[in-house]
């Protein structure tokens, strides 16, 4: 009863909430694409992305204490995505260039790779926390109470309203997105990065300079988990601690859509918030982290290759 009163207000929370687990799994799915590697360090790098937001607002918020409103709040946040986007790009690429390439130009085996990643992940969780303390850092947030329009079929609840952070947080992440997209199948970038995902050595053999590829691959997921992390600290709270359970999810999302498959990722994200967003409806907060955690299972089990994994292969 309860979910067809509020269906519609539901499925716009399970869209803004799969917008960004897809802006985070795509970081996973780029890297597992051109290095058959989950980067579990992509949940820090989504933390280090949200940091860096949080930093450039309060600096630009100053002793005002709020964001003005009106075209000075999608200037603010403009500039807090791109710190973001920076610090996130910034910390991939030198996970790629200290943690990750030595030990592909020595041939390390797989296992090397993830006991690296699982190490970077706990270090940089740790650095975050002595860095910048372990409570919640307070994230000056715009839009906070702009209301754009009612949905339908609201009810004898009341109106359920539409908030302007909630749409700009969706626009975003289509916008970087559609972007992503174009740059994947439309540029010389593109093109090099879906070789390297098919076969390494022949697109090496073809002129293919792979380790720029593969570093730019980390830039681009980490630019996007940054992005990510931003939009999430406006809702969320914002310390050393909350990559871990998002981090879980959109690898979850990833699987779902396909691992190493970008409009997989998009997909499983998309799917996965709406999954989550009517199952905390039906079965309550207090179990909304395990429908997570059962979707991974039941795609595991069912269709290991996700919903697009099989008609692309390995293509980034």
């Amino acid at each position: 009863m309860y979910i067809t009163q509020h269906f519609w207000e539901l499925l716009f929370q399970g869209i803004r909430l799969g917008s960004l687990y897809a802006l985070i799994a795509i970081g996973y799915t780029m890297v597992y694409g051109v290095l058959q590697l989950i980067n579990f360090a992509h949940s820090e790098v989504f933390m280090s992305g949200a940091l860096g937001g949080v930093f450039m607002l309060t600096a630009l918020v100053g002793n005002k204490g709020k964001i003005p409103s009106g075209f000075a709040a999608f200037e603010y946040t403009a500039l807090a995505l791109l710190a973001g986007a920076a610090v996130g790009a910034l910390i991939a690429f030198s996970l790629e260039r200290v943690a990750y390439r030595p030990l592909r130009q020595r041939h390390a085996p797989k296992l090397v790779y993830l006991i690296t990643a699982i190490g970077a992940s706990i270090f940089l969780y740790n650095l975050a926390g002595k860095l910048f303390g372990r409570n919640n850092l307070q994230v000056p947030t715009p839009f906070h109470s702009g209301k754009v329009f009612v949905l339908p079929g609201s009810g004898a609840a009341g109106p359920r309203t539409v908030k302007s952070l909630d749409l700009l947080i969706i626009l975003a992440a289509v916008v970087v997105m559609i972007a992503l997209d174009l740059v994947i199948n439309r540029t010389k970038l593109g093109a090099g990065i879906r070789a390297v995902a098919q076969d390494t050595e022949t697109a090496q053999l073809m002129g293919v300079d792979v380790n720029k590829v593969i570093s730019r691959t980390f830039l681009i997921g980490g630019l996007l988990g940054g992005i990510g992390g931003v939009l999430y600290g406006m809702f969320h709270a914002v310390n050393y601690t909350m990559g871990f359970v998002p981090g879980i999810k959109a690898f979850t999302a990833a699987v779902l859509g396909g691992i190493g498959n970008v409009r997989g990722a998009m997909l499983g994200g998309l799917l996965l918030g709406i999954v989550e967003s009517f199952g905390q409806a039906q079965f309550h907060l207090v179990w909304v982290d395990v429908v997570a955690f059962v979707v991974l299972v039941g795609v595991l089990l069912i269709r290991p290759t996700g919903i697009l994994g099989e008609r692309t292969g390995r293509t980034a």
